[in-house]
Formats: structure tokens, C-alpha cells, sequence
């Protein structure tokens, strides 16, 4: 006897709130104050998801399946933080990161540190495309640069995240900035080219707050010169330098701008790093091999160079990837439930005008980027749910791959339970709710999309049907 499959019931707008509700009073309150590990409240907000998919009337295994498909859409960039933390350990074995921070001590003036950092995780990033690589990597060595120039760790993870992620957004070669017009429909360089509408002002708006920072007390008087010199003085004596300690980081660069593969071009690297330590660092085979996996351990004899130092690894990286898996297992039910489709079109119905469509697809963006901590599905799931609302109301589709981009890639690393957010924590030694306020960019963007759709300023017609032709 063959039995029917159980019917399922669409979720209430009550019921669809109440998994939102729980993840903001479980993190806001016992990660935020109480200071409880994510991972568990993450679980219990998934449970409360759980129970009321199990009451719609969804299987156990419909629910499993359904946070297996979120955790597969998240593996690339799972796989990326993991290889990123072999790149870091054995670029400071290799002595890469060590010689960055030595001649960034060296070269950059305390007042434009902020300005200086923000500027060319900018540029590195457009070039390779990769926000998490510029952190691992550069964002290491600045935030190294930081300590010794005792400039605020907050602000300078800020600049640095944010620099990251203009780059992340703009780049051609990012995957965000490749699926945002593939959601929205449109053409990739039409879509990088109305991005700077927004982009543009909130970049520069952040560079005029690290200008005025970088002038204030905290850059430009507290600084301790026997400090730096006693951080450059320990990496000096402890590490070898050679012109041919760069070649980790050209190999990277030159993979991103030949469109290599990410993965086998950060793995080539880190081999190259590993190397170079043999060679130049008297470092033995064990030691180095032991940096891409647990990550390296300094021994200067400075407590504050080695605290500075001891970092990477890809084991230190699965406290990310732990915290990814909580997530998705969130993500996945409410998507699995219909949950999210109920919030998303209530605020489609909302959105009558130009500037209210464009309003809901910013609240849709956020709270998906809230609710699951993924970029990629807080591109894709307003996507591709608004892409027919802006072609029925006659806006071209750029319009909307700028402004989830706006308002879910660069919005991602804010968000404490994310993996962008995690690895950019962890990564850099700052938390998350404390650089956010300085990673400028990241919250402004869609203040100027939201102002552009109510005046109707940068918004574009649509001009033609198929809009992934260039020139839409």
C-alpha cells in the first residue's frame, strides 16, 4: 500500500516572523551580551525553524534535505576560507606577511594609515576579486601595521574589511559580483558600471571618515615609537628577507588577473611559501608543512610580536566553518519551508512605487543576508524573486543587480553569524559588532540606493527585453 505524501501548509506571516525573531533575540542577547558561543544559538534558532516546518507539515528528511542544499551552495566559499588559512600560515613561516608589515611600519605615515590600508585592499581586491584572499593576506600584514603604529583595531579591520569589499563588489573576477546579474538578469559590465553610482559616493564617504580619523588623537598623537621599533626590531631579527618572498603574493595576483582557478592558484602559493621558508627561514619540513595546517607559531621572545604572528592554518579555520554549518542548517530550513518566500513576497505586495520596490528588495536582501549569513543567497533568492516586479514596472534589471549587491554582498561581513563575518574576525583579531561601525562602505551603499529609487536619480528604464546584451 502505497501511502500520500503528508500536504504542506504555507507558512503564516506570524509563523515566517518567528524564526527571525528567534535568531535576533538569541544572538542579539546571548551572543551580543552574554557573550554565549554562536554555534549553539544559531542550533536553537534552527530549532525553533525546525519545529515550526515539522508543524507545516515537512518530514524530518525533508527538513535534512533541505539544510544539505543550503550547506552545498555554501561549500565554495567554505572551501576558499579553509585554503585561505594555508595561505596565511605559510605566508608568515615564509616570512611574506613578517616582510609586509616590517616595510608597511617602514613606509606608511601613522596619519593616512587608515586611508593608506582601505586604498589598497581596494585595488588588490578589484585586481584578484577575492575579499577573503586581500584579508587573509594583506589584511594580516595592515592590521600587523596597525598594532605597531597603535592605531584603533577596530577602525583599521574596518578600513581593511571595507577596502576588501569594494573590490569583492566591482571586480570582475569575484564570484558575488558574476551571480548578481545572473539573479537580476542583466549584463555583467552594465551591472559593474551602475554599481559605481552607489559604490563611488560610499567608498569615498569612508575615506573622508579614515582621513579625519587619521589626523584625530588616535592616529596622530598616541603613538608609540618604541613600540614600532620594537615590533620592526623582533621581525628584523627573527625573519630573513628576500625580494623572493613577494613571489607567494605574485602568484595569487597573477592568477586572479589570468582568471585561474582560485583554489589550485592559493594552494600553488602556499606551496611556493613553504619553500621559501626551507630556504630562507631555517625553517625544517615539519614546521613548515605544520603552518599550512595548524597554522603558525611564533617564537620571537616578544610576546606582543608573537601573539601578532601566531596565526593561519586550515584547522583554525573550521571554528568558520563550524559556524557556517549552524548557519545553513538555519538558512536551509526556513528556505526548505517556504518561510522566507512568504517574508519576501509580503514585501514585493508593499511595493507599488519605484522607490518602494527598490526599498523592499534592500529588506529583502538584508534580512536574507541576516537570516541564512550568505552572500551568495542574499544575491540570489531577491534576485530572482524581484527580477519580474522591475521588468513589470519598466526598470532595467541593473537596477536590481546593483542593489543586491548593495545591500547583501557588501552587508554580509556585518553580520556576526556569517561566514564572511566570522572569517573576517577571526582573521583579523577584531570582532565583528566592533569593526562594522568603521567598514563605512559596507552600510552606506544602500543608503544611496534607497535615496536614488525615492528621487529616481542613477535609476534606469529598461530599454530592451533581453538585458544581458551589453548596452542594457
Amino acid at each position: 500500500m502505497i501511502m500520500a505524501a503528508k500536504t504542506k501548509k504555507t507558512p503564516t506571516l506570524i509563523q515566517s516572523l518567528t524564526p527571525l525573531i528567534a535568531i535576533a533575540l538569541f544572538l542579539g542577547i546571548g551572543y551580543g551580551f552574554l557573550r554565549l558561543n554562536a554555534e549553539i544559538l544559531l542550533l536553537a534558532a534552527a530549532a525553533v525553524a525546525g519545529f515550526i516546518a515539522l508543524n507545516l507539515g515537512y518530514t524530518y528528511k525533508e527538513i535534512e534535505d533541505g539544510i544539505l542544499e543550503s550547506m552545498m551552495k555554501g561549500m565554495p566559499a567554505m572551501l576558499i576560507v579553509i585554503v585561505v588559512g594555508a595561505l596565511i600560515g605559510s605566508w608568515i613561516a615564509a616570512g611574506t606577511i613578517p616582510l609586509l608589515i616590517y616595510y608597511g611600519l617602514k613606509l606608511i605615515s601613522p596619519q593616512y594609515f587608515l586611508v593608506t590600508a582601505s586604498l589598497v585592499c581596494s585595488i588588490v581586491s578589484v585586481v584578484t576579486g577575492t575579499s577573503y584572499g586581500t584579508v587573509g593576506t594583506l589584511g594580516v600584514a595592515f592590521i600587523g601595521i596597525a598594532h605597531g603604529l597603535n592605531i584603533p583595531l577596530d577602525q583599521a579591520a574596518g578600513a581593511i574589511v571595507a577596502g576588501a569589499y569594494f573590490g569583492d563588489k566591482l571586480s570582475p573576477f569575484s564570484d558575488t559580483t558574476n551571480l548578481a546579474p545572473i539573479a537580476a538578469q542583466s549584463n555583467l559590465f552594465d551591472h559593474i558600471r551602475h554599481m559605481l553610482w552607489t559604490t563611488a559616493p560610499a567608498w569615498i564617504l569612508g575615506m573622508i571618515v579614515y582621513f579625519i580619523l587619521g589626523l584625530s588623537s588616535h592616529g596622530a598623537v598616541n603613538i608609540s615609537m618604541e613600540k614600532t621599533e620594537l615590533i620592526m626590531n623582533t621581525i628584523k631579527t627573527n625573519f630573513t628577507f628576500h625580494w623572493l618572498l613577494l613571489l607567494p603574493a605574485l602568484i595569487t595576483l597573477y592568477g586572479a588577473v589570468r582568471k585561474k582557478p582560485v583554489i589550485p592558484a592559493m594552494l600553488l602559493s602556499a606551496l611556493v611559501a613553504v619553500l621559501l621558508a626551507l630556504i630562507f627561514q631555517n625553517t625544517n619540513l615539519k614546521a613548515a608543512v605544520a603552518s599550512t595546517v595548524t597554522g603558525f607559531e611564533a617564537h620571537t621572545g616578544n610576546a606582543m610580536v608573537d601573539k601578532l604572528l601566531t596565526r593561519g592554518g586550515m584547522v583554525n579555520m573550521m571554528h568558520v566553518t563550524l559556524i557556517a554549518f549552524c548557519a545553513f542548517a538555519f538558512g536551509g530550513i526556513v528556505q526548505k519551508a517556504g518561510m522566507l518566500n512568504v517574508l519576501l513576497e509580503r514585501l514585493l505586495r508593499f511595493a507599488n512605487t519605484t522607490g518602494k520596490l527598490i526599498a523592499s528588495a534592500v529588506a529583502a536582501s538584508i534580512a536574507t543576508a541576516m537570516m541564512t549569513g550568505s552572500s551568495f543567497l542574499s544575491i540570489l533568492i531577491p534576485g530572482e524573486l524581484f527580477a519580474p516586479a522591475f521588468k513589470k514596472n519598466n526598470l532595467a534589471a541593473k537596477n536590481l543587480s546593483r542593489t543586491v549587491e548593495d545591500s547583501g554582498t557588501v552587508v554580509v561581513p556585518l553580520v556576526p553569524w556569517s561566514i564572511a563575518g566570522v572569517f573576517m574576525a577571526g582573521t583579523l583579531g577584531v570582532e565583528t559588532l566592533a569593526y562594522a561601525k568603521w567598514a563605512v562602505m559596507c552600510y552606506t551603499g544602500f543608503i544611496f540606493a534607497l535615496i536614488y529609487g525615492f528621487t529616481g536619480f542613477a535609476i534606469a528604464p529598461k530599454i530592451r527585453e533581453d538585458e544581458t546584451i551589453p548596452g542594457s
